[in-house]
């Protein structure tokens, strides 16, 4: 059983739905594979896989390379994903699932100048977003991870969008009259989506026009 390193946290049908994307998205990942599957919902939100079957492995490391995976203890040194349960002024705290709450200390975000609330603001880290981080006595955030939350302020602008499945949040876009000023929607968790924008589109703009549209947390990044 694979412990998925993405939070379902809605609740009602649209936990319901999610649940059937997540069905979805399995199916056409092991659409090749020999296997049996079956998906379950935690207690603690965290979606479970279990697989069987004699490509189970590949199965398992296929849901690991994509959504990371929460398991009951950390080693020091290694790396682990957890999600970003609440942030305050000495840090980030992130749900580890099975390991509990991990607390990543301000100076161990290697994110820049800034409080964590800025930080979380400038690079867009919506509530229950996917972060790596390296575990031991002073958890820190993972290079990797620095490394791709830098990405995300150069080039193209973005807004990322939390509690929203990718269809509905094309759905949104193309019911504001912003399909043309997009490029695409990235999948960066079951419920977290960042819409990237084209070069000549306002990410501001674009979360204010589509905000009224979406019970989700909204965050622009300006490159």
């Amino acid at each position: 059983m694979v412990v998925l390193g993405s939070k379902v946290y809605v609740k009602g049908d649209a936990r319901d739905r999610t649940l059937d994307g997540l069905q979805s998205l399995v199916a056409d990942r092991f659409a090749d594979l020999e296997v049996d599957y079956e998906i379950g919902h935690r207690e603690d939100d965290f979606p479970t896989v279990t697989v069987d079957g004699p490509d189970a492995v590949v199965a398992r490391n296929l849901l690991r390379e994509e959504f990371g995976e929460m398991v009951a203890e950390h080693e020091p040194g290694e790396t682990y994903v957890g999600t970003l349960d609440s942030w305050d002024e000495d840090g980030f705290v992130l749900d580890a699932g099975p390991a509990g709450m991990v607390r990543i200390d301000a100076e161990n975000l290697d994110l820049g100048r800034g409080s964590p609330a800025q930080i979380r603001k400038r690079f867009g880290l919506v509530q229950h977003l996917s972060l790596r981080f390296v575990a031991g006595d002073e958890p820190r955030l993972a290079e990797e991870e620095i490394d791709r939350l830098y990405e995300w302020t150069r080039g193209n602008g973005r807004v990322n969008a939390n509690s929203v499945t990718r269809s509905e949040v094309r759905a949104t876009v193309n019911k504001s009259g912003h399909a043309q000023d997009i490029v695409t929607v990235e999948r960066l968790g079951l419920l977290e989506m960042s819409i990237i924008c084209n070069p000549d589109t306002d990410p501001p703009g674009l979360l204010a026009d589509i905000g009224r549209f979406m019970p989700s947390e909204l965050l622009a990044i300006v490159p």
